[in-house]
């Protein structure tokens, strides 16, 4: 470490994010954008003892994020700032977080990366980064490495700068996440792959569901349960008690991206969770089950049940059902429960039909208690290359 002879100080400006707004629409900035803009206060304070209050961070986007820094202090040789994390209207567990960065001068030339208290460290192949490494997604260090390129005027400072990324209260944090499960322990990953982050952002959902698969796959599982949340996750889990806590992964609305990327990973076979609502919509080939793309398709469930050789009551009271759960109140009163074993079956055959047959599937359905109402299972036909 090379000595910077200054009298310490600490500022500590006691800025806050606005709370969420569950049905808002604010964007917010990443932690990845966060840290980005720590390192290029910390590094503008270390080399020349400025003090912004806000800098600008370009975003991968094209445009810059103007991003206020909370927290700045000098001792010893090292310089900190803290940014707190504003995750806008999005349900973002770092929301209000504060990301600290500490930045040194060190005789090695370049840039080099630390993982501080509250950052997790990976464990477990199958994600961007080797096991060992902090939780510093690839964006995020490209943007932390711009910060110190904007505050020092080179991207290979000689002598070198050491940058250590924190979160205080960030192992607690994690806890509310699923990171322990695809093997980040020890706090939470500094994310993003724009800087920005727009409410309830399906982008990152679905990037959480395809990494989970990918760390999966990179652990040698060779059967993954997909649940549409995390009802169906316990229940599923209850049925295949042997089976590591990473097979399970939580694919929300984002069946048909989770079955294709186990086919381009390997993994043979795909069992798929859910209740009736969500497994009547895959019944019919819908492989996005959002709710904005329209409700279960009553007209489709009266057809399949007079298929399988309901009476003609039955079939009309469930033509006209309003809801899915209606759908269940009418097929239990009226006994007729092989009805749910249909649209299992047809779930499997469609979910296997969406990946030309490179799969095993199985489809169980769930009432809302955990019980199962329907199960069906289809070989694979074709083999993954």
């Amino acid at each position: 470490m090379i000595k910077i002879d200054r009298p310490p100080f600490q500022i500590v400006r006691g800025f806050s994010v606005a709370p969420r707004n569950p049905q808002g629409t604010r964007e917010g900035y990443t932690t990845g954008a966060s840290a980005a803009a720590a390192t290029q206060a910390a590094c503008r304070l270390l080399e020349r003892d400025e003090r912004p209050e806000s800098v600008a961070v370009p975003s991968p986007l094209g445009f810059d994020l103007i991003i206020p820094i909370n927290r700045l202090a000098f001792a010893d040789g090292t310089a900190t700032a803290g940014v707190i994390k504003d995750g806008g209207d999005d349900p973002d567990v770092t929301h209000g977080a504060e990301v600290i960065v500490a930045v040194r001068r060190v005789e090695s030339p370049g840039i080099h990366l630390r993982g501080g208290p509250g950052v997790g460290t990976i464990t477990q192949p199958g994600l961007e980064l080797p096991p060992g490494s902090p939780a510093i997604n690839p964006v995020p260090r490209l943007m932390i490495a711009q910060g110190v390129t904007i505050a020092l005027g080179t991207e290979r400072p000689d002598p070198g700068v050491e940058v250590t990324v924190s979160i205080p209260g960030g192992e607690e944090l994690a806890k509310k996440t699923l990171n322990s499960r695809i093997g980040i322990v020890g706090g939470l990953s500094i994310l993003g792959t724009t800087g920005v982050v727009r409410p309830m952002s399906t982008a990152s959902w679905r990037a959480s569901v395809l990494q989970s698969i990918d760390v999966a796959a990179a652990n040698s599982l060779k059967h993954i349960v997909l649940t549409t949340g995390g009802r169906s996750e316990r229940f599923a889990a209850a049925i295949y008690p042997a089976l590591p806590e990473m097979a399970f992964v939580q694919m929300g609305i984002f069946t048909g991206d989770g079955l294709r990327r186990a086919v381009e990973r390997g993994v043979p076979k795909v069992t798929v969770c859910g209740m009736i609502g969500k497994l009547a919509k895959l019944a019919t080939g819908q492989m996005q089950t959002h709710v904005a793309g329209g409700g279960v398709d009553v007209t489709f469930l009266a057809d399949l049940a007079r298929d399988a050789g309901a009476d003609d009551a039955l079939v009309a009271q469930i033509g006209t059902a309003n809801t899915a759960r209606h759908v269940e109140d009418l097929i239990d009163a009226a006994g007729f429960t092989e009805l749910y074993n249909q649209i299992a079956a047809r779930t499997a055959h469609t979910c296997q039909a969406h990946v030309k047959g490179a799969l095993a599937i199985e489809a169980v359905m769930f009432d809302f208690d955990g019980g199962i109402l329907g199960r069906a299972s289809v070989d694979a036909k074709v083999e993954q290359a």
